[in-house]
């Protein structure tokens, strides 16, 4: 029976990528919202979900902070991306036929230079992969699409120019979420801990809280907070450390972590990725 894993978006987005490129075997299954492919796990229809978080040119992603503590998934890997964007046209078509292009308004933004150069107009669609199906069911052949290599495999077009963004190093980074924990030591370049808490309402109780950390050795790769409800007061924040709970030092540093929280969970343990740099 064929394995499958949920994404966000449709057939050949950068999301869609992220499956193809880690999990060649596995059935990718498009989903509407970041909600829905969590739902298509937990109902059994997928045994893994592809979630992005963050992306090193524009930051995390909205709401899925909020998303994972309340999942009822585990993280079990993450995954690099390198977003290259390709010009895609119709088949047989020339470069200098094309005086418009469609993507996303933040793939349209990375392309600038290039777009300038060739005097090509830009074109919000909804997403990518929507605007690579959208040219391709045009069948005009002066309109183009700014997405991914296998989007155009997919809806039938040529790239008529390879990775034509203007940064070289834009990134994505996915985490795989599971039904099932896995805290098993695993990959060749260390693990990584991802955990969630809420300070108490005391003075200096983050600053505290890190502390353990710090003596302890401990390298935290992230600290990002967000509020939790709406509320003001309370703040919720995301960790990601270099270690295993059940390392010495590490373990000594989430107990006095929790001292000073009203709450802490971990979300995943996972090998770190060699992409991670």
């Amino acid at each position: 029976m064929t394995r499958c894993i949920a994404f966000q978006g449709e057939l050949g987005a950068y999301s869609h990528q992220a499956c193809h490129d880690t999990y060649p075997d596995m059935e990718a299954i498009p989903c509407r919202t970041f909600e829905d492919a969590i739902a298509t796990v937990r109902s059994g229809k997928a045994d893994l979900a592809m979630l992005p978080v963050e992306n090193s040119t524009f930051g995390r992603v909205a709401d899925i902070h909020h998303l994972l503590p309340e999942s009822g998934l585990h993280i079990i890997s993450e995954a690099f991306v390198r977003v290259h964007i390709n010009l895609l046209a119709l088949p047989g078509v020339k470069l200098d036929q094309i005086t418009h292009a469609m993507s996303h308004t933040v793939l349209l933004g990375q392309c600038r230079d290039f777009l300038a150069e060739n005097d090509i107009h830009r074109v919000t669609g909804a997403d990518t992969a929507g605007s690579a199906r959208h040219i391709a069911e045009l069948q005009d052949p002066t309109q183009a699409a700014l997405a991914s290599e296998l989007a155009g495999e997919l809806y039938g077009l040529e790239v008529l120019a390879h990775h034509i963004e203007d940064q070289g190093n834009n990134t994505t980074r996915f985490l795989v979420m599971s039904p099932e924990t896995d805290y098993s030591r695993r990959g060749d370049h260390g693990m990584i801990t991802s955990f969630v808490f809420q300070v108490r309402n005391i003075p200096a109780a983050l600053y505290k809280a890190m502390g353990g950390f710090a003596t302890n050795g401990i390298n935290m790769t992230k600290l990002e907070s967000y509020m939790v409800n709406g509320s003001f007061t309370a703040t919720q924040f995301y960790a990601d450390i270099d270690g295993h709970p059940e390392d010495p030092a590490v373990q000594r540093a989430l107990e006095e972590l929790e001292f000073f929280t009203s709450r802490m969970e971990i979300l995943g343990v996972y090998p770190a990725d060699f992409q991670r740099g």
